[in-house]
């Protein structure tokens, strides 16, 4: 490798792209390419980056294995930062494997934390930890120290173990520090204020506040019967009763907590549960029926007593209170992940949400049309973004088990 090839690989390392292209910016040998990809990814250029990656993978010789798989893997780190979550995680797998089989296991094990950050990314947290627990990062650069602390806390956020989480970012810091990259610094910094801005809304007694993460974990370990908006769910520190597919029920058991100790008229429960303006004995007899299937979803958290005017929440805890997201409005799922800066593809948010990709599609038409939302490129290159919301962490709506679920 010349002398020009090192020095642009050392300054993509220290998180110098424009110093890396002083270098090779005319040259197409298979390594300048590479590197110039490897540049334009870290200057945001995702669709020129993934263009001479491809052209450094065919101009290697079917002899440079470990070159192409190398390529294979900046690759990767592309679709991941494109939020192009379709990109084919076998194809990564493969050059992991001959990463490790010619003894490169720094990459390797760096191709690994591009599988787990995609993992946690949709949610599929249980996977991503299993993968992680093989990955000892202290052999490796400062760098590469910073992401394995990084995908600790972004699982322990997600899985509200704030403590471990802070612990982890704190490590990151340090790390980060070390290394002296700037967008690194960034990202930790990023990742830090998620556990100092309000993650949910606590509604009860008729009055609401803010809560930190910290505070919604302990909220959810108190032992407080807990209507949790943000999943759906009605839950204590043992159970979890979900009715994240029974939105009718879940409505009716928000306006009984929101309520409680109070009671709920039978006209403000068709309203919410049924959107009724106007009611009848049809409406009257409906709602009977739903309160005896919420009464017996509920049977092992709370009772419901029927009342003069309505009906009313009989908890077997000793208060009852509503978390709720910071901000609510239609398709905030949808919202959450375009919260993040990041351009996002409707398939790429189908396929985190777990939902179609005609649903997704309505709903990002909807927020378009709303003015929430923007889109560039056409047809299969059209990216969705938006500003993220100021003084708020969205974290409590990425798809992930809470406590107890």
């Amino acid at each position: 490798m010349d002398s020009l090839i090192t020095a642009a690989a050392r300054a993509l390392a220290a998180g110098d792209p424009l110093g890396a292209l002083k270098r090779v910016a005319l040259r197409d040998d298979a390594p300048a390419l590479a590197l110039r990809g490897i540049a334009m990814a870290q200057l945001g250029d995702f669709a020129r980056a993934k263009e001479l990656l491809r052209r450094a993978t065919r101009a290697f010789s079917a002899k440079e294995t470990v070159a192409r798989a190398r390529c294979i893997v900046a690759e990767a780190e592309i679709a991941l930062a494109s939020r192009d979550l379709g990109w084919p995680p076998k194809t990564l797998d493969a050059a992991r494997a001959t990463l490790e089989a010619h003894g490169d296991r720094s990459n390797a094990a760096y191709a690994r934390y591009l599988e787990v950050r995609r993992l946690v990314l949709i949610g599929h947290l249980d996977a991503a930890e299993r993968l992680l627990a093989d990955l000892d990062p202290s052999p490796f650069p400062p760098a590469w120290r910073t992401v394995h602390a990084l995908v600790v806390a972004g699982i322990a956020m997600r899985r509200l173990r704030t403590k471990e989480a802070r612990d982890a970012l704190s490590l990151a810091e340090s790390n980060s520090r070390e290394a002296r990259i700037p967008a690194l610094t960034a990202e930790v910094e990023s990742a830090s204020r998620m556990l100092n801005t309000p993650a949910a809304r606590l509604i009860a007694r008729g009055g609401e506040r803010l809560l930190l993460l910290n505070e919604v974990e302990a909220l959810l370990a108190s032992k407080a019967l807990v209507v949790d908006a943000c999943r759906h769910a009605v839950r204590n520190a043992s159970t979890v009763v979900s009715l994240a597919r029974r939105p009718v029920l879940f409505a009716l058991a928000r306006a009984l907590g929101e309520a409680w100790p109070g009671d709920v008229p039978r006209d403000v429960l068709l309203a919410r549960a049924f959107g009724a303006r106007f009611t009848d004995e049809s409406h009257r007899a409906r709602l009977r029926v739903e309160i005896g299937r919420l009464r017996k979803a509920l049977r092992p958290l709370a009772g419901i007593s029927a009342t003069k005017l309505g009906f009313a929440l009989a908890p077997r805890a000793e208060r009852v209170v509503v978390l709720a997201r910071p901000m609510e409005e239609e398709h905030a799922d949808v919202l959450a992940f375009l919260a993040d800066g990041e351009s996002w593809s409707s398939s790429a948010l189908a396929l985190a949400l777990g939902a179609s990709q005609r649903t997704v599609q309505r709903a990002l038409d909807s927020l378009a049309a709303a003015g929430k939302v923007q889109s560039f490129g056409q047809a299969r290159a059209r990216r969705w973004i938006t500003p993220p919301v100021p003084g708020f962490t969205t974290i409590l709506l990425l798809p992930a088990p809470l406590p107890g679920d």
